[in-house]
């Protein structure tokens, strides 16, 4: 059979899935390349409840009905097919190179490597990132889970206030871990936490850093360290939500598409296009993008749909968005 596909869909998380589902449907060649096992972080959550239709499912149930879909309309899933390298050739097909050894091409490419969340690094941290032990790094996914008991919250810029302030809503106490005095987020947000501050329900913890999360089977301390006077304060806690940033796992990218300064793929806000001609992108990988479940699937839905447009008119490109 011919090594050329109509699509390429590198990254098996829920936005390559989904764009994968609907480019099979429309009868294009589909293959989807992932350097692990499909489902990304997904795979690591025990319990999904704000996915719409369902009401409580698992992260791997969930990826698994998602791939036999794929493979219903005739898509091609390889895991352990890690992309070394992409280039756009004279004829306008793209060359993808997997696992340094093999090579096929492709019409048009969907970029979904999807992004990691960045860690403390701290003991603790990774034992208690099982589902359900206590370490979380999405507030807007596991606050149900913590209603009415004490979590520990670490960060100082937009994501880490509002994750804060989602939480707030759910638990009894938060304490807010920041390694500075001031803020990175927006102002209005830190006028919001001063207000809920004075209410009591978040406690502020700055000019510290969380050196460990502790506990027997699941977590019950947070122990921190004030960086200016070395003073160790020890939280007891039912969880420590983390929300420092991501990392977009974007580096084999470099040099091929553009992207931003954190590794984020540029990309027009419409049609999800790159700088690349024929090179699209969806999900969390890319800049703007809301790092839920839900919207990451959307994403791969909405540059499904562009490409098909753009297969039957490769001159499309060139025209601008709405």
């Amino acid at each position: 059979m011919s090594d050329i596909y109509d699509v390429v869909i590198i990254g098996a998380g829920p936005a390559g899935l989904a764009a994968a589902i609907y480019t099979s449907r429309d009868r294009h060649r589909t293959i989807v390349l992932d350097k692990m096992i499909p489902g990304g972080q997904i795979n690591n959550t025990d319990r999904i409840e704000n996915y719409p239709g369902f009401l409580k499912i698992s992260g791997t149930e969930l990826v698994s009905q998602m791939e036999e879909q794929c493979r219903t309309f005739g898509a091609e899933i390889r895991q352990l097919a890690q992309v070394t390298a992409l280039e756009r050739m004279p004829d306008g097909l793209i060359r993808v190179e997997i696992n340094k050894k093999e090579t096929i091409r492709a019409r048009a490419i969907i970029l979904t490597p999807g992004s990691d969340y960045r860690k403390l690094g701290v003991p603790g941290e990774d034992r208690f990132r099982q589902a359900g032990t206590g370490v979380s790094y999405c507030g807007t996914c596991d606050a149900p889970f913590f209603k009415d008991k004490t979590v520990v919250a670490v960060g100082g810029g937009n994501t880490a206030l509002q994750e804060s302030l989602h939480l707030a809503k759910y638990v009894k106490k938060l304490y807010l871990v920041h390694r500075r005095q001031e803020f990175r987020a927006e102002s209005i947000l830190v006028e919001e936490l001063e207000h809920v501050v004075k209410k009591g329900k978040i406690e502020l913890v700055l000019d510290s850093r969380v050196t460990s999360i502790e506990g027997k089977d699941r977590v019950e301390q947070a122990v921190t360290l004030n960086i200016k006077t070395n003073q160790v304060r020890t939280i007891d806690c039912d969880g420590v939500f983390i929300f420092v940033g991501m990392i977009p796992n974007t580096g084999f990218l470099k040099g091929f598409v553009e992207l931003d300064e954190a590794g984020f793929i540029k990309c027009d806000p419409w049609y999800l296009r790159t700088n690349v001609p024929g090179v699209f992108t969806a999900g969390d990988c890319r800049i703007g993008a809301a790092m839920q479940l839900a919207t990451a699937t959307g994403d791969g839905v909405n540059v499904a749909m562009v490409l098909d447009r753009y297969l039957k008119d490769p001159h499309w490109w060139s025209k601008p968005g709405p």
